[in-house]
């Protein structure tokens, strides 16, 4: 498994690479720049000097050979910055952030390295509400088929596959406030960054039930269909037939070997949740790295658009190779050669 791990890892290279022509070109191909939208009026003369200090004044393709290896090209006028390039790990300069590199917003400090951390916490949450509530629904769906508890499970399913996480969210904050004006209990809707934990949690409730409903619906209905493979099989009769308890049949034998195709499309949900929803943050007036995203490309910040998109890119592959490597663990008959 070592050898087929490092692979997996080696082959990133490449897919990042591409990751970084696809993103770059289509950054470019968006009229305007970081000095010519948005903000203040800005002089001919005042902007030029700004684009030749920047090198956005060269070919596209310079501009991408520089921003890949940096100062190894040419130092230009970004020595002040230190610039080594994506192949020193180094993001670049910030046009919105003057004076400042992208490894510096993004990782050292400041409001987005706190929204990058408040939008995690969220899909953290998020994930556990889709894998606590789509496993156990699919599971008992399964096992139930064909009767009202299957039929209220997948009408619930469909329904959450169908709503729009948006609408679903509007829903719970209409709910909260009819809940406040008949003096009922309801949980907070906004006021987010408290240190209490009791607090925090309470504001972290319903965004997260809002962003994992969909995955959960998603979810139960992927697990309902791999269960009703799964208990089909000879090896779940044989376990039968020598007296193993149902339960063990179903927790130890069928319901580990369902959870492979759960598993595989788990890496990409959970990479989408941890960065993020731009929506949902919205409307619960969650500080996470959404709206510095979508400011971002409002600004035209070129640098701070590839960091965020490259963040995303590396998170999904990583998370796509624990999927892979959790195969192993849920099936024992699969090996990596």
């Amino acid at each position: 498994m070592t050898a087929y791990i490092i692979r997996r890892f080696l082959w990133m290279v490449p897919v990042v690479l591409m990751v970084t022509v696809v993103t770059f070109g289509a950054m470019k191909l968006v009229p305007g720049g970081p000095f010519s939208s948005g903000g203040r009026p800005m002089s001919p003369e005042i902007r030029a000097n700004f684009e030749a200090r920047y090198h956005l004044d060269e070919p596209v393709w310079k501009q991408y050979i520089r921003y890949m290896a940096g100062d190894f090209v040419d130092t230009g006028n970004l020595r002040d910055f230190g610039r080594n390039g994506l192949l020193g790990f180094d993001l670049g300069p910030s046009y919105k952030y003057r004076g400042r590199t992208i490894n510096n917003v993004l990782f050292d400090g400041g409001l987005v390295k706190a929204a990058v951390s408040v939008s995690a916490q969220l899909g953290v949450f998020a994930t556990i509400v889709a894998v606590g509530l789509g496993i156990p629904l699919g599971l008992i769906s399964a096992l139930k088929q064909n009767t009202w508890v299957d039929y209220s499970a997948m009408f619930f399913a469909m329904l959450g596959v169908s709503v729009p996480n948006f609408v679903v969210g509007l829903m719970l904050i209409l709910a909260m406030l009819w809940l406040n004006q008949h003096g009922l209990p309801a949980l907070p809707l906004a006021r987010w960054g408290t240190k209490d934990f009791g607090d925090w949690f309470s504001h972290m409730i319903l965004p997260a039930i809002t962003l994992g409903t969909g995955g959960s619906a998603f979810i139960a209905r992927l697990t309902r269909a791999s269960m009703l493979e799964t208990i089909r099989q000879d090896y779940i009769r044989t376990a039968r037939a020598k007296g193993l308890m149902e339960r063990a049949v179903i927790l130890g034998h069928a319901l580990k070997n369902s959870l492979i195709p759960v598993s595989t499309v788990l890496g990409p949900l959970m990479a989408a949740w941890l960065t993020g929803s731009f929506i949902i943050e919205t409307i619960f007036s969650v500080p996470g790295i959404g709206r510095f995203f979508v400011t971002s490309i409002a600004d035209r910040d070129y640098t701070l658009i590839m960091g965020t998109i490259l963040v995303y890119a590396v998170l999904l592959i990583f998370l796509n190779i624990l999927v892979d490597i959790s195969y192993a663990f849920l099936d024992p008959r699969i090996r990596f050669d």
